[in-house]
């Protein structure tokens, strides 16, 4: 009996669902990039003006990220894993501050009611996240599946 972690399919939904979570809230935050940039401000990290390129830059990276890793392109996990690094830091250091503002992780939240617990709850979910990536990881190494370089996506396979 095949071992799941050499399973096809569990690659494939595993990757897509991770994949698609990236365009999804990168996609919320395009939608409302004056939104994110006051959440990325609202961390004290960078200046306003770099709040306002990051606000169209990260969600920007991050669908492409998405959208590479569902068309499993040879870089996208190892780009997917720096963001959820650089996230996790982030909510980290809020944490350390003692801050509890929304992370903008899926878009700005329209109100209070539907505003996320704070940076503890999108530390834990980045947390899974970063441990899907690690299946992914791990079934390449033990079933050999390897992604494409993005050249072979618009070319025919042999």
């Amino acid at each position: 009996m095949k071992s799941p972690i050499a399973s096809k399919p569990l690659y494939t939904v595993v990757r897509v669902i991770l994949g698609l979570l990236f365009v999804y809230a990168g996609t919320l935050k395009l939608m409302n990039p004056d939104g994110f940039a006051v959440t990325i401000n609202i961390y004290g990290l960078v200046s306003w003006r770099m709040a306002g390129f990051l606000s169209y830059a990260i969600p920007i990276v991050e669908v492409l990220s998405g959208l590479a890793l569902v068309f499993d392109v040879r870089g996208a996990l190892s780009l997917i894993v720096a963001q959820l690094l650089v996230f996790m830091g982030i909510l980290i250091y809020a944490l350390h501050i003692g801050l509890d503002a929304d992370c903008g992780c899926f878009g700005t939240p329209k109100n209070t009611d539907n505003a996320p617990s704070g940076p503890l709850m999108a530390l834990i979910r980045d947390c899974f996240m970063l441990a899907a990536c690690g299946l992914l990881y791990l079934q390449r190494r033990a079933a050999g599946f390897r992604p494409r370089p993005i050249g072979r996506l618009f070319t025919k396979a042999r």
